[in-house]
């Protein structure tokens, strides 16, 4: 396994490995093959992709592909960063290693640009769907997060696991999050209606990707009625392959915990036969 450390994805930026990403690239690389990008979640406000890299391990491994793992900036009393801040670290991001060329020392890239598959852990779920998806018109349209065309249609598959789509629903179940992090993260409120990124719509040049939606019934953190509403939403978009609902699978069945359902062999399971299962798709197409 060789592993690429700290690449930075901001030139010349003030904020260091908050700006960068770890590269993890198998022994058994697959030529030509996928990049997988892991965001960690953390309510906005902790973790870093130094904590995930016993899962870019695995996953790297399990699928013979490139895995790529972002940091972005953090919500803090000293940052008091708000969205879509951490989305557009994201995005910049994303248009990066869509762009690369590879890191100096090897003078190439070790996996198709063209082909990208986004993993979104709780808020990073949020944050996935806030690019990739559309704001209704009458809503914030938070033009800063608009990826470019050639990147929505890189996007194979997005894999999202105890996500965080619908804030006021989310208060709902959990109403000291309001404190904790969600007035921190987006402004003390009294509707959140403007993030639901299960109301938002698919982008037009998006209606090729497929989506996985993963929810433990362990989670104590986040509850499955997250994952239900934006798997309802999803169902509603008319893909390229008018009426397939192979374009959206959701497996509610996983039992770990809401960080350590990212450790669980079911969930390695689901979610290597889903990307093995799309690039079977594309090859066919």
């Amino acid at each position: 396994m060789q592993e690429i450390l700290d690449v930075s994805y901001v030139e010349a930026s003030k904020y260091g490995r908050l700006h960068a990403f770890d590269l993890y690239i198998p022994d058994a690389l697959k030529p030509n093959g996928p990049l997988i990008c892991f965001v960690h979640g953390g309510a906005w406000r902790s973790e870093d992709k130094s904590h995930h890299a016993v899962l870019a391990r695995r996953l790297a491994e399990g699928t013979s592909y490139t895995v790529a793992v972002p940091n972005y900036r953090l919500t803090t009393p000293q940052t008091q960063l708000h969205h879509p801040g951490h989305s557009e670290d994201l995005l910049a991001f994303l248009h990066f290693v869509h762009g690369w060329t590879g890191p100096s020392s090897q003078g190439h890239i070790s996996y198709d640009p063209s082909r990208l598959y986004l993993f979104g852990h709780s808020c990073s779920a949020h944050m996935l769907t806030s690019i990739l998806l559309s704001p209704p018109p009458t809503s914030n349209p938070f033009s800063s997060l608009t990826p470019s065309e050639s990147l929505l249609q890189s996007v194979r598959g997005v894999v999202m696991s105890e996500g965080i789509y619908d804030v006021d629903l989310l208060l709902k179940s959990f109403p000291t999050y309001r404190e904790w992090f969600i007035a921190d993260t987006f402004g003390d409120l009294d509707t959140y209606a403007a993030v639901n990124t299960s109301a938002y719509q698919i982008r037009e040049s998006g209606q090729n990707t497929r989506w996985l939606v993963v929810h433990s019934k362990g989670d104590t953190l986040v509850d499955e009625v997250q994952s239900q509403s934006m798997v309802a939403q999803l169902k509603t978009f008319e893909f390229a392959a008018s009426g397939d609902a192979a374009f959206v699978e959701s497996h509610f069945d996983l039992t770990s915990d809401h960080n350590d359902v990212l450790l669980e062999d079911r969930y390695h399971e689901v979610v290597g036969r889903f990307i093995g299962h799309t690039e079977e798709l594309n090859i066919k197409a």
